[in-house]
């Protein structure tokens, strides 16, 4: 299949060539650049644990200043990638949660008496409330905005050459992402030809945006991780 992945660098080109070891063609036109906050606020407390629904925390938190301080805290990770990219920052003590942040909250309270303090990594822009829901549980919840995303207000060159050229696929990883492909496609006159090809989305949430442009074609995956969307690629390519 010829496919067009739209997510952040790095990810984009790791997921592409994952992509290819299958024998598919990708593209990768990334519509969302992540920024780190350097800066960000962290109060000096005593956590009981971190938590983080993405990779892009670990790579904030390793250049924060207080990185050395909370290496002894345990972690609760939203999923295997964001495990792993806090273990490479320095964190010895990971869980990860599976793959969603319902399942992240429910692993903290299984673990964690309610009003533990919990220093929450996170983006400025959140498509959940992971804090409010685990605040419900009685727990204590700090939320650090250590990265943000900058959406493109266009599609890249990449992706309309790709679109001009015919795919078979495009692949969303976020709401966000999503939001800015129907945008750019839109205001380039292209949002038919964009929504044409098959639209692999990590999750229902991702969806929305390409269901509500009009998209037929959507495929969602089972869990809303790479894994289980490479696999609904390749099971429908088969």
């Amino acid at each position: 299949m010829r496919l067009l992945v739209t997510r952040p660098e790095p990810d984009a080109e790791r997921t592409a060539a994952a992509l290819r070891r299958h024998g598919h063609s990708v593209v990768t036109a990334p519509l969302v650049r992540i920024e780190l906050i350097a800066d960000a606020v962290i109060d000096d407390r005593p956590w009981a644990a971190i938590l983080v629904t993405s990779a892009n925390a670990a790579a904030a938190i390793a250049m924060h200043e207080r990185k050395r301080a909370l290496l002894d805290v345990p972690v609760f990770a939203v999923g295997n990638r964001s495990a792993a990219a806090m273990r490479a920052a320095g964190f010895a003590d990971v869980v990860s949660a599976g793959g969603a942040a319902a399942d992240l909250a429910r692993r903290v309270g299984g673990r964690l008496k309610p009003g533990a303090c919990l220093l929450y990594l996170a983006g400025e822009d959140r498509a959940g409330d992971l804090a409010g829901d685990l605040r419900a549980q009685g727990f204590v919840v700090q939320t650090a905005n250590v990265y943000r995303a900058v959406v493109a207000t266009t599609l890249p060159q990449d992706a309309t050459d790709a679109l001009a050229g015919g795919l078979d696929g495009v692949l969303h990883f976020s709401r966000r992402s999503a939001e800015a492909y129907v945008k750019g496609a839109r205001a380039t006159g292209l949002l038919p030809r964009a929504l044409a090809p098959a639209q692999f989305c990590l999750s229902e949430q991702t969806a929305a945006p390409l269901r509500r442009a009009g998209a037929v074609l959507i495929r969602v995956a089972s869990r809303p991780n790479e894994a289980a969307l490479i696999a609904l690629i390749c099971g429908q390519a088969s």
